[in-house]
């Protein structure tokens, strides 16, 4: 009887080492929630569908601007996208100190600018030579700016800046940033023709119609934070040519 009774409990034990036995022990959760999102519901991680919204995200492409200036006709254009905004009369550099030439860019831009030159220091006020705006260039010491003698306008009269009356001085600069281009052509070609037109003489008067040649109503653009931090870096203090 006691070898009957050894001989079952040896057989059950047998029977219990072949069947698997279910773990009590349960399984470990994930700790990252988007790897269960993504094996529950198949979703995309956040991060790539971030990346996508950003990728797809429209860009706003910069409006393409030059200032043409003509020394021959005495004319400055503003040029955006390919098109004639509007011309303006200036004054260029007299003979003995002409203006440069060549392709420049637009460094800085000063509102209501503090003169100094040769220990001479001029406050914003009508006196000041360069008047309420200074657009300046790359090339040290030159730039666009308004003048406390109106009637230098169309003449070369200027130390080598571009002189402008104050009007459309203010105009311009509200509607140009740093980094746009200024081109300064010495003598008429093709491109100034198709700009300017016929050519005015010394002493005449210019017609209207050069004078508001394609003129559009778009508002002036706003100052971007860049042309703000290019003002906030350069002095209040403009070099002396003008």
């Amino acid at each position: 009887m006691n070898y009957l009774k050894k001989t079952l409990i040896a057989a059950s034990w047998l029977v219990l080492s072949v069947v698997p036995v279910r773990s009590q022990t349960a399984p470990k959760k994930p700790t990252n929630v988007t790897a269960v999102a993504m094996v529950t519901t198949g979703a995309r991680p956040v991060s790539d569908t971030l990346t996508t919204l950003s990728d797809a995200r429209p860009t706003v492409a910069r409006a393409e601007r030059v200032i043409v200036v003509s020394l021959e006709d005495r004319r400055l254009a503003l040029v955006q996208d390919g098109l004639v905004k509007k011309v303006y009369r200036v004054s260029v550099g007299r003979e003995t100190t002409p203006s440069p030439t060549g392709m420049f860019t637009i460094v800085n831009r000063v509102e209501n600018p503090t003169y100094y030159h040769e220990g001479q220091v001029v406050p914003p006020g009508p006196a000041n030579p360069v008047g309420t705006r200074w657009i300046g260039l790359d090339k040290k010491g030159y730039g666009i700016h308004g003048t406390n003698m109106p009637r230098s306008i169309g003449k070369a009269a200027s130390h080598g800046c571009i002189r402008m009356r104050r009007r459309d001085l203010e105009e311009l600069f509200a509607q140009v940033h740093g980094g746009d281009r200024v081109e300064i052509v010495p003598e008429r070609n093709d491109e100034t023709a198709a700009i300017f037109g016929e050519p005015v003489l010394p002493g005449m008067t210019a017609p209207a119609l050069t004078v508001t040649a394609q003129v559009t109503t778009e508002a002036p653009a706003q100052t971007t934070a860049s042309d703000a931090a290019a003002t906030a870096m350069v002095p209040a203090i403009v070099p002396a040519n003008r």
